[in-house]
């Protein structure tokens, strides 16, 4: 690809991206979801986008959420439809650029909206996720309050529940019971993916043969992968995630100027910040931690601790509106 952002450090930017692709599922999954079959979703769309930047020490790790609704330039690409006919950049919704060129174009879109090189990129689908989920014997979640979602067909009362893959799925997917839409979705597929991480590192799992061994297998079956990337990469960024203290595994979603603007030709988009997404970027580019560490002034009390400033609302893994999950 041409015109790809410099790397100017060792850390590495892998683009997580959940496609709602159908393949792999079972006539019985596809009744469960109640969504449509293959032939209705021919192709697959971006359900998910997620950025995930390791540090080059391999001692912090960002996931940050992309809202598909971003307002995005999304650069000339050759037309879906003939594969022949150029089409120009123009202003678009982030997930159009997936549904136009697959991931090459979603690539370049990201690159040139965040300044940053994505190093790798790894697709999951509905079947994969769901299997992951199952591998693990389930994944718990915690919701404040009650949920019935109509499109995505998930009712759960408050409180603390363990989900299986199909019903995980409809959890991370759900979007339309509370009005907040994307914007709420994408905090619970955060919470949901602190939980799953937990799970999947806990020694619950790493101590039991059968268990490791079915996810690493669920995980290496449901994931498409760039041509740089081989399974052995895969296991690598596991055991350095596994590595990692929940302190230093942060989620957070790019910090917004308008979660409910319009655009016309575009229709309702999501609007990154000017300021903080530019900054938020920039400090990925270069390495540098999202946190400010604002030391107390002289006059302060000498056992005042120093101030952690988060401009970016970022999350650590641990951390869990319900209290403790395990």
């Amino acid at each position: 690809m041409k015109d790809r952002p410099e790397k100017v450090s060792k850390a590495l930017n892998y683009l997580l991206v959940g496609s709602d692709t159908r393949e792999g599922l079972t006539k019985a999954q596809i009744k469960q979801l109640k969504v449509g079959s293959t032939a209705v979703a021919a192709g697959g769309r971006s359900d998910t986008m997620l950025l995930l930047h390791i540090s080059k020490s391999r001692d912090r790790a960002y996931l940050i959420s992309l809202p598909r609704d971003s307002l995005v330039t999304i650069p000339e690409h050759l037309s879906s439809r003939d594969n022949k006919t150029m089409v120009g950049a123009a202003s678009g919704k982030l997930n159009w650029a997936f549904a136009y060129g697959g991931a090459p174009l979603l690539i370049r879109t990201i690159e040139g909206a965040t300044n940053l090189k994505i190093d790798h990129y790894i697709e999951i689908s509905f079947a994969g996720f769901a299997g992951m989920v199952d591998a693990l014997g389930g994944v718990e979640v915690c919701t404040k309050v009650d949920i019935d979602d109509p499109k995505s067909h998930l009712v759960l009362p408050a409180g603390v529940h363990t989900l299986d893959g199909i019903e995980a799925l409809k959890y991370v997917r759900t979007r339309d019971f509370d009005g907040r839409g994307d914007i709420g979705r994408m905090q619970r597929q955060q919470q949901f993916l602190s939980s799953l991480l937990r799970k999947a590192t806990s020694s619950g799992v790493l101590l039991n043969p059968i268990k490791m061994v079915n996810f690493i297998n669920a995980s290496l079956a449901s994931v498409k992968m760039d041509s740089q990337l081989e399974s052995n990469d895969i296991l690598t960024l596991g055991k350095q995630l596994r590595g990692l203290s929940s302190g230093n595994v942060r989620t957070l979603t790019v910090p917004l100027s308008n979660a409910n603007g319009n655009v016309a030709g575009v229709g309702s988009v999501v609007v990154w910040s000017p300021t903080l997404a530019t900054e938020l970027w920039d400090r990925l580019r270069e390495d540098k931690s999202i946190l400010d560490v604002v030391t107390p002034s002289p006059s302060a009390s000498e056992t005042a601790a120093p101030e952690v400033i988060d401009k970016f609302k970022s999350r650590t893994a641990a951390e869990n509106p319900c209290g403790a999950i395990k």
